[in-house]
């Protein structure tokens, strides 16, 4: 039966309208679930957490468990993210790059924020327990804890924040250390898995510096306005962030070498070296210039020769 011309007219809709509302939202939606977990940085922990595994052990007994484990450290890491956001709603909302996120534009109550991260944290470390134990749990807690309790509120206290973060973006290769049954290699005389894995974290550890240091040059106006006490703020002539960055990049080439010791394969020896030279190369040049340019260049460079140690380390380095 055809609807009374009044009620067709009441409910037309132009062609494509609804759609258009209902992608735009989604879109919206999809984009706001973005900003909070930040997916780039989930991504480079998975990197680290299964390096560190295929590093120990090789190849894991159960895909199933590596599975559940890079979900639990997911969500963990979402965790952070969120919570990092809601200690940090008032100077995000006076930098531009942060002032479009979802608590600090309100369209995530803190109350709701808070309780998203809790039920992730929670969840994120049973899924890990269940997987591999409570070990790599602990780590991830330790880790969550660092970042959020520890580095988020240094940040207005010290420029020594980036030496507390850069110990939280270590500490994945705990989890899949500890995961790979790590410490009972260990204790059974099988040490060069807890070398590859201390030469691995060392790697990290001294990258972010370079990395984090170009971004704060980056955006160091926007810190200095945010009140946040980054070493391109404290010292605006980039001297000391351009030591920093020379001392980390020049001893990360020697730490990643030492990645190579336990597989004994010189093409892992030889990538390492190279992704270290280029990274040391890209940070003379800022150290040189202090300019957005090489800052830029020193930040995309970190990205490039991190990636291609990791990929390399999985490619040459399973223990023999």
């Amino acid at each position: 039966m055809t609807p009374p011309p009044s009620i067709t007219a009441d409910f037309a809709v132009p062609p494509g309208v609804v759609e258009t509302d209902l992608s735009s939202g989604a879109a919206a939606w999809a984009a706001d679930i973005s900003r909070l977990t930040r997916p780039r940085i989930a991504v480079m922990v998975l990197a680290t957490v299964v390096t560190a595994m295929w590093l120990t052990a090789g190849r894991p007994e159960s895909l199933g468990a590596l599975a559940a484990l890079l979900v639990g450290t997911v969500l963990v890491t979402a965790s952070s993210s969120i919570a990092n956001q809601i200690l940090e709603r008032d100077t995000d909302g006076r930098m531009p790059r942060t002032a479009s996120r979802p608590i600090v534009a309100g369209r995530l109550a803190v109350g709701t924020a808070w309780m998203v991260a809790a039920v992730l944290l929670v969840a994120g470390s049973v899924v890990s327990w269940m997987a591999y134990g409570w070990q790599p749990a602990v780590a991830a807690g330790v880790t969550w804890l660092l970042y959020v309790v520890l580095y988020t509120p240094l940040k207005r206290i010290t420029p020594l924040n980036t030496a507390v973060g850069a110990v939280a973006g270590a500490m994945p290769v705990a989890i899949g250390w500890l995961a790979a049954s790590g410490p009972q290699r260990l204790a059974d005389g099988d040490a060069r898995g807890a070398l590859a894995a201390a030469a691995l974290a060392t790697v990290l550890y001294l990258w972010q510096f370079p990395h984090f240091m170009a971004i704060a040059w980056l955006y160091r106006s926007q810190y200095a306005a945010a009140g946040l006490r980054m070493l391109t703020v404290v010292d605006p002539t980039g001297l000391r962030a351009a030591g920093q960055s020379l001392a980390a990049a020049l001893a990360m080439i020697p730490a990643g070498l030492v990645l190579a010791v336990p597989s004994g394969s010189i093409r892992l020896f030889l990538a390492a070296a190279v992704a270290g030279i280029v990274y040391l190369l890209a940070t003379v040049r800022f150290a040189i210039r202090r300019d957005d340019a090489s800052a830029r260049i020193l930040l995309l460079t970190s990205l490039g020769s991190l990636l291609g140690l990791l990929t390399a380390a999985v490619v040459f380095g399973k223990p023999v």
